[in-house]
């Protein structure tokens, strides 16, 4: 009788750690340019950063300054040490400050009041798998921009693995950030800049 090596435990994929996805880059496994990062113990290639995702996470980074000034740390595409098989980089991250600024350690789950990804064409993988993910381990709250079809997707409350609430905002106008209770103005979201070169 044939076996389903799915489901049988003695041919379950290989996971690697993240000290392992560190290791492999430094010897040359992975190389320096490569842009990746661990999900679940797969290293999964990111897609080049294309003109209106690039301009969108800049615009997103300076409303994100502006608003909380001294209250919290924005990274922007930096790793967000989830576990030990899971370190994935989010577009933009608002942190609890810290002493270190972040210098000895990663942020992780507990130090995450927002994270924000921008999909230009990655929005299946975003919402089907990093969403999940930063549910599962606690993440408070995540924003999901789509900036192809113009929308504005909140999730938060995580709750058994998955995110209990989930709001689509369209347009976006002034947003709260709950665990800080600021505002943060998403009005020109979709429409910051002109696009076109004159």
């Amino acid at each position: 009788m044939a076996t389903n090596p799915v489901s049988d435990n003695r041919h379950s994929p290989y996971r690697f750690s993240v000290e392992q996805y560190y290791r492999m880059a430094e010897v040359g496994v992975i190389a320096p340019d490569a842009r990746t990062e661990l999900i679940e113990g797969e290293i999964c290639d990111m897609p080049p950063i294309g003109c209106r995702h690039a301009a969108t996470v800049s615009w997103l980074h300076r409303q994100l300054v502006k608003a909380v000034g001294e209250r919290a740390v924005v990274f922007e595409q930096s790793p967000l040490r989830l576990s030990r098989h899971s370190e994935p980089q989010p577009d933009l991250m608002l942190l609890r400050p810290r002493r270190d600024r972040y210098s000895e350690a990663h942020p992780t789950a507990r130090d995450t009041l927002l994270v924000i990804e921008v999909s230009d064409s990655t929005w299946l993988y975003d919402r089907e798998v990093k969403m999940p993910l930063y549910a599962a381990y606690g993440v408070r709250e995540a924003w999901l921009i789509d900036v192809g079809v113009k929308t504005l997707n909140c999730f938060g409350a995580p709750h058994g693995g998955a995110f209990v609430e989930q709001t689509l905002v369209q347009p976006p106008g002034p947003l709260v950030v709950p665990s800080l209770d600021i505002r943060i103005d998403l009005t020109r979201l979709f429409n910051f800049g002109d696009y076109s070169i004159s």
